[in-house]
């Protein structure tokens, strides 16, 4: 492997191992492309939940993605600390995170901050919050396309969900969320016809909803796996999520989003335990492991098999054992970056081959102020 492969650092024995690695001109490039696709900034409404990371919140502002959709109260409190004007908890507000938004919405008045909701015990807590907080909250009507995990389907009672909405005091319609997580077929064509088979109620519900005079200001529209399809529409949201840092996961699957892996987690060699085996410092605390293996790939070994796996320790079977010293560092991608970072305090931040800076993964915990 070259020493100036693109994962190369040239003061690497100053970070210590395992290490969740950022490559800053990676991430750029994924940025710059998410937008391309998107067809303009303001068409994205990227999803923070594979990044967690302040800076990156505030470099999409500055590329003018204003909007940002969110599964905790913290990554909601993250996107208003970095200047977002939008910030959409997509997740039903249960137990006292309706009153935690309402208390962003007094702290960050700058920010509009709005949930989702499937039922009508959900916009009530949302309402009896804001009344009780005296702000303003929104609610997108959280619809079922076909993955069966939370929203409702479109018909009568969706529709009479949207007027429990409207008529909600200190509450705003936003407008409809629906996420076609189900839908990832490697086979662009396939992805394509079930994406667009999946939506043709949505869009038949948002119509019937605009025939009864109600203004569906947006329609926040699929994950990463979609992004393509949805960008060709105009008449919707994107917030793709993994998009920002990639991994080998979708990587391998969806060849047509060419995005490049921007997250590498760093190991090195503990052990060499018999013929063809290597040990590494990489256990299941340092990456998701809720995937078969290989959980992660390594540059510099793509076809090494993982035999185990323990919360400290990743033991690799390779007929190039004898090449790697102890001490000697790898660098591998994950499979779901996702859950991976989340695993780590803090990220290594990669420029121009060197190590240039740490960031804290800022909504890393469930709670950063309210």
């Amino acid at each position: 492997m070259s020493a100036h492969a693109w994962f190369h650092i040239d003061n690497e024995n100053e970070i210590p191992s395992p290490a969740l690695l950022l490559y800053r001109d990676r991430i750029e490039h994924n940025l710059q492309l998410m937008v391309q696709i998107a067809g303009g900034a303001e068409r994205l409404r990227p999803h923070v939940k594979t990044h967690k990371l302040l800076p990156l919140i505030e470099r999409q502002v500055e590329l003018g993605i204003t909007k940002f959709k969110c599964s905790t109260i913290a990554e909601v409190e993250m996107c208003a600390m970095g200047g977002a004007a939008d910030a959409m908890l997509a997740m039903p507000c249960v137990g006292p995170n309706a009153h935690r938004l309402a208390e962003l919405a007094l702290k960050y008045p700058q920010t509009q901050f709005s949930s989702i909701a499937d039922n009508e015990e959900t916009i009530r807590t949302v309402a009896s919050a804001a009344q009780q907080h005296g702000v303003l909250l929104g609610l997108f009507l959280e619809l079922d396309c076909g993955m069966s995990r939370t929203g409702i389907v479109p018909g009568e009672a969706a529709a009479y969900l949207v007027h429990v909405m409207k008529d909600a005091p200190r509450v705003l319609f936003r407008g409809l969320h629906a996420y076609d997580g189900h839908i990832h077929d490697a086979e662009l064509e396939v992805r394509r016809q079930r994406c667009e088979e999946s939506f043709a109620p949505i869009l038949e519900f948002r119509k019937r909803l605009q025939g009864e005079g109600v203004i569906v200001s947006e329609l926040v529209a699929g994950g990463s796996p979609t992004f393509g399809i949805h960008a060709t529409q105009t008449d919707r949201t994107c917030s793709p999520g993994t998009t920002v840092l990639w991994d080998f996961g979708y990587g391998d699957k969806l060849p047509d989003l060419p995005f490049l892996p921007a997250a590498v987690l760093l190991a090195r060699v503990i052990s060499k335990p018999g013929v063809n085996r290597l040990t590494l410092d990489l256990g299941h605390k340092s990456v998701a492991p809720e995937n078969p293996h290989p959980r992660v790939r390594f540059e510099e070994l793509p076809d090494a098999t993982a035999l185990m796996q323990s919360e400290e320790h990743l033991v690799l079977e390779t007929e190039r054992a004898h090449e790697f010293l102890v001490g000697q560092a790898l660098h591998g991608i994950p499979r779901h970056v996702c859950p991976t970072v989340s695993m780590h305090g803090e990220a290594v931040v990669i420029e121009n081959s060197r190590a240039t800076a740490r960031w804290p993964i800022t909504a890393r915990n469930r709670k950063i102020t309210i």
